[in-house]
């Protein structure tokens, strides 16, 4: 293949940033797309009385692709700084109120990212799931039975097991940017992140979840790290892969990363052979033992996985491909 590997990553919050840290270096072409159902904190406060999309992970993306300069990494530090007061500014980041002032000032979202990302001189760019904010609702089973929690917050941190997700509105403008970078692109990173709010919540918005399924045998999955995550608790890997597997059944990835402490998690082999997809188990995990993703690691892994695909990256290590 010639040309620069178009590489689009999937998620939002933490776990979106560390496979954007990851992938960073490998293109130059490189894609974030958002989730937009975050309703606490400073994004809730700015979505409920401006009516917006929640900027708060978007502005975590952008920071993640910034210069790797002086420049970059303090206007990164300078979005990221949150203020502490006693009156209404507290809480809030700064990124959120600029992300905001250029949607109300430009009055087109993808626009208004475009602008942050040129301030950063980020590597690569970000779009949203939706240019309309969605709210995430879920069905419940606990010990007392079904209940329903509405919010991502809410469902984010629900004790029990999720039973069915739920978006609202059901049919969200989609920004013609969004389906044509997954169409557009050589690789497609989905997850890791909140599995539920942050993973599953992209194959609820139909031109998105048709363009995954288009990209099914140029994705890959990656599994989450760890057992700390509320919205899974109790389960597994391979309870994940059915969650997506129910929802979405016609995608099908050609790759499913996941670290080497769940190699022998019962199920998950089987779960993802029967899908039709290929198994790659390899040491991702945070050395110190934090339940996420170190992005030094799965740059590794990423860029075998974009070698074996044919694809052009940058900066590979020798001999990743095997």
């Amino acid at each position: 293949m010639t040309g620069e590997a178009r590489i689009v990553a999937l998620g939002g919050g933490h776990g979106l940033y560390a496979s954007l840290t990851a992938l960073r270096d490998l293109t130059p072409e490189l894609t974030a797309i958002v989730t937009v159902a975050d309703d606490g904190g400073s994004s809730g406060r700015l979505r409920s009385e401006l009516g917006i999309v929640p900027p708060g992970d978007l502005r975590m993306a952008l920071s993640a692709l910034c210069a790797d300069n002086d420049w970059g990494r303090t206007w990164r530090d300078v979005l990221q700084w949150r203020f502490a007061t006693d009156g209404p500014l507290n809480g809030h980041a700064l990124g959120n109120l600029l992300i905001a002032a250029l949607w109300e000032r430009n009055g087109d979202v993808v626009d208004g990212l475009a602008w942050v990302a040129s301030l950063l001189q980020a590597h690569g760019r970000v779009l949203p799931l939706s240019a309309d904010p969605l709210e995430v609702s879920a069905l419940v089973r606990d010990d007392s039975g079904v209940r329903e929690v509405q919010g991502q917050v809410a469902v984010a941190t629900a004790h029990g097991s999720i039973e069915e997700l739920r978006l609202s509105p059901a049919s969200p403008v989609v920004p013609r940017e969004t389906v044509e970078a997954i169409d557009a692109a050589d690789l497609v990173v989905l997850g890791p992140g909140s599995w539920y709010t942050s993973v599953l919540t992209h194959f609820m918005v139909r031109p998105v979840a048709d363009a995954l399924v288009r990209a099914g045998q140029r994705s890959v999955l990656v599994l989450n790290v760890g057992h700390d995550d509320e919205e899974t608790a109790g389960t597994g890997r391979a309870d994940d892969v059915r969650a997506l597997q129910r929802m979405a059944p016609d995608f099908v990835p050609r790759t499913v990363l996941v670290d080497s402490e769940h190699r022998d998690e019962p199920g998950l082999a089987d779960a993802v052979g029967r899908w039709g997809a290929r198994l790659l188990v390899a040491p991702v995990r945070d050395g110190l033992g934090a339940p996420a993703h170190d992005p030094h690691a799965l740059r590794r892994e990423l860029a075998r996985v974009a070698i074996e695909q044919g694809l052009a990256v940058r900066g590979a290590e020798r001999g990743v491909a095997g």
